[in-house]
């Protein structure tokens, strides 16, 4: 979890089974935990099974709770921090990826001219993966959903 001036703050990847889909379980991490959240991406299959990545910040226990919570009900949490990677050996740091990157989690170091990787900060949306010349870049998309 990263700290930031109001307390803490995560990127999780939450999946929600059909029956569990059309309930306000995410907006009761507001009511019920004094959490603020940023739906990052969001969205819901045929089947009405739901997937989202959610910024939540507040405090740590809070979010420990308002987590809790979440499970308690059937959603299932992934951090998205474990879900992308990028191959060391093969990243040539051309830096396309860090135009792409909504949330500066790629950034090009100015000193050392190499492009960095703040897991902390990515929010899993693809788009480095897409860009990437050399493919360094990976989603592991068959993980999302399990906890």
């Amino acid at each position: 979890m990263t700290k930031t001036k109001n307390g803490f703050r995560k990127i999780v990847y939450l999946s929600f089974p059909p029956e569990v889909s059309g309930r306000p379980v995410v907006c009761n991490l507001l009511r019920k935990f004094d959490l603020s959240f940023n739906i990052l991406k969001a969205d819901i299959s045929p089947r009405h099974e739901g997937t989202m990545t959610l910024e939540v910040s507040g405090r740590e226990d809070t979010f420990r709770q308002g987590i809790g919570y979440l499970k308690e009900n059937g959603v299932r949490i992934t951090p998205v921090a474990h879900k992308i990677f990028r191959n060391e050996d093969s990243c040539i740091h051309c830096g396309v990826c860090t135009a792409m990157c909504p949330t500066d989690a790629l950034i090009l170091d100015r000193e050392t001219l190499k492009v960095v990787f703040d897991v902390d900060k990515c929010s899993a949306c693809g788009m480095c993966t897409r860009v990437c010349p050399v493919k360094c870049m990976t989603l592991d998309m068959d993980e999302f959903g399990r906890s």
